[in-house]
């Protein structure tokens, strides 16, 4: 049987990045992972362009809502394997304490909910893609035999590599 990892995927809001990496990782780590996501001061809603782009590409786009991370280090909470902070904000501030040490990572991606008119669109498409290559990357790691430091270390390379080819254009 294989092993079932939680994720939780944090950003400020919780509008639009950390809600695209949810839905990129539930659907494409099916059966091997379970997603989520959360803000620091979330906004309430989920950002309209975000629930577009999933609708036009196939994904669920019911059940998202914006939520805060408090959710997450309630007792009742699901245990979490891992975590990423999508956004800057989101890395730099004071986390709760998460119960279980799960492991941490900061995946930083450009908030293109921050882009107004007819940009916006492209803008989300990109979040998505940089979100999409990382977890293809995630989904791809053999989790099951790697010691948690090398899973870490991983876990950073794939934020680290997915910057390092966007600054290359």
């Amino acid at each position: 049987m294989t092993q079932m990892f939680n994720v939780l995927f944090l950003c400020t809001g919780n509008s639009a990045r950390s809600i695209l990496a949810e839905a990129i990782l539930n659907r494409e780590g099916a059966g091997r992972f379970k997603a989520f996501s959360a803000g620091s001061f979330p906004k309430g809603e989920v950002h309209p362009a975000a629930l577009a782009l999933l609708g036009e590409l196939d994904y669920p786009v019911k059940g998202y809502r914006s939520k805060s991370w408090e959710e997450f280090a309630a007792p009742d909470a699901p245990p979490l394997d891992f975590i990423f902070t999508v956004c800057d904000n989101a890395a730099g501030e004071v986390c709760p304490i998460w119960p279980g040490k799960p492991v941490a990572a900061h995946w930083g991606v450009e908030d293109p909910a921050a882009v107004e008119g007819e940009g916006q669109r492209e803008a989300f498409w990109q979040a998505y893609l940089a979100l999409k290559r990382r977890i293809d990357l995630l989904i791809a790691l053999p989790l099951e035999s790697l010691d948690e430091l090398s899973v870490a270390e991983s876990l950073r390379a794939i934020g680290r590599t997915a910057d390092e080819e966007a600054a290359l254009g």
